[in-house]
């Protein structure tokens, strides 16, 4: 139950009220069975699994639909020390007409719907029934839900009418199938809202995906929390199941992740970095940092791992980055951005900039001889943000210690470690 109401309060999909829970209604479920009894539109039936089953077995034999055939409607007598489940009386005769607001209209016969338990044998209320009760109380004028319970709702009409009320109007959207085109499953990737927050997602690209996973409005592909409210029409449905598109998706988050306010990031960030363990007190400000990494990342997830290095010392390089750049052949390079760095009073990504460039020039280098063997040794490894940038952020006593180390690694010959 947390897990669901975590998830949609981080979707930002708040409630008007409530929650309300079933389990604090079952007077009410009682109430309202005892009227259904006493109108006779319910019955008890004391049938044991073992009869059921028996009459599904002999009912399938003979090619028939298994469904309960009504034996215990007209009982006089109650069966001393067998505790009933409470069924409904359903119509033998005629047809409920659903008009859905996706599927259109679909026709249902009576007289092949069973008579569904509507209380089971401990008193325990089922779905079908606890729905109606809440949906009539609450005042619910519309239903939207999955396809899969389009065949509840002729049930539930009729116990609607059965306790004298109007019945919501319906619209039964399509399941979500996975890539594969079988129904969305654990093997198809995230099965929980939040699941989808651990791997780095933005709320707002999950919804804008959802929302257009089956609806569409003419061409358009970004749609704000405003915009959904304002132009989405439960008509403009598709009656098809949607596959679900991991790639889109992710495309969908990296427009999010450059579009939204860096502070909206940092948020979102701070919370990745804590799940892997890292303290961000004695680092870079989290916003500088997601929008200096928001051009590169697809996720939030990725972007912490990759920021690690401006809050944690690491203690090994990638292996083929420090090959390439921490060999013999960088040692001068880094040695002069040693040596020019920390004369630098202004540390800013400018000025840093301008040491990096000043050093190329000396040595006759091109500027990706000098950068890069300075982001491995400032990041561990091949790929961080633009380097001045990374370097401001870092900060002039990190950025100099880990130069140190880095330099005695390549005069080792990569025989020392990270942090000697």
């Amino acid at each position: 139950i947390q897990v669901i109401l975590d998830g949609m309060e981080w979707l930002g999909l708040r409630a008007d009220e409530g929650p309300l829970y079933q389990t604090d209604r079952f007077d009410r479920y009682n109430e309202i069975a005892e009227q259904l009894l006493a109108s006779g539109h319910a019955y008890h039936c004391y049938c044991s699994k073992e009869e059921l089953d028996e009459m599904r077995a002999a009912q399938m034999g003979r090619g028939e639909k298994p469904r309960y055939d009504g034996r215990c409607r007209d009982l006089k007598e109650p069966k001393p020390g067998v505790p009933p489940v409470l069924r409904f009386r359903n119509p033998d005769e005629g047809q409920v007409v659903v008009d859905d607001k996706v599927r259109g209209r679909v026709v249902f016969d009576n007289k092949e719907l069973d008579d569904l338990v509507l209380l089971r044998s401990d008193g325990v209320p089922t779905y079908n029934f606890s729905v109606v009760v809440d949906d009539m109380d609450m005042g619910i004028t519309h239903v939207v839900r999955g396809d899969d319970h389009l065949n509840n709702t002729p049930r539930q009409i009729n116990v609607y009418r059965a306790l004298g009320a109007e019945p919501p109007v319906f619209a039964h959207v399509p399941m979500i199938l996975g890539p594969d085109g079988a129904k969305l499953s654990k093997r198809h990737g995230a099965v929980s809202v939040l699941q989808y927050r651990q791997e780095g997602y933005l709320p707002e690209a999950l919804l804008n995906y959802l929302v257009r996973l089956g609806w569409s409005h003419g061409d358009q592909e970004i749609f704000s929390m405003e915009e959904m409210i304002e132009l989405f029409d439960i008509g403009d449905v598709n009656k098809s199941a949607s596959s679900f598109n991991p790639e889109k998706l992710l495309w969908l988050n990296q427009h999010y992740i450059k579009e939204a306010a860096p502070a909206r990031l940092a948020q979102e960030l701070q919370w990745q970095l804590e799940r892997l363990g890292v303290d961000c007190s004695g680092g870079p400000a989290l916003d500088a940092v997601a929008e200096a990494f928001r051009e590169r990342a697809k996720t939030l997830h990725e972007m912490a791992q990759a920021a690690i290095f401006f809050y944690q010392d690491f203690d090994a390089y990638h292996e083929k980055a420090a090959r390439q750049h921490l060999g013999e052949a960088s040692l001068e390079p880094l040695s002069k951005l040693m040596e020019g760095l920390e004369a630098l009073d202004n540390w800013q990504a400018g000025p840093i900039h301008e040491v990096v460039e000043r050093v190329a020039a000396e040595l006759e280098l091109k500027m990706g001889k000098v950068a890069q063997p300075l982001r491995v040794a400032v990041s561990g490894g091949p790929v961080s943000p633009p380097i001045d940038i990374t370097v401001a952020l870092l900060g002039k006593d990190k950025t100099l210690a880990r130069l140190r180390h880095a330099i005695v690694h390549a005069a080792a010959g990569g025989a020392a470690p990270a942090n000697a």
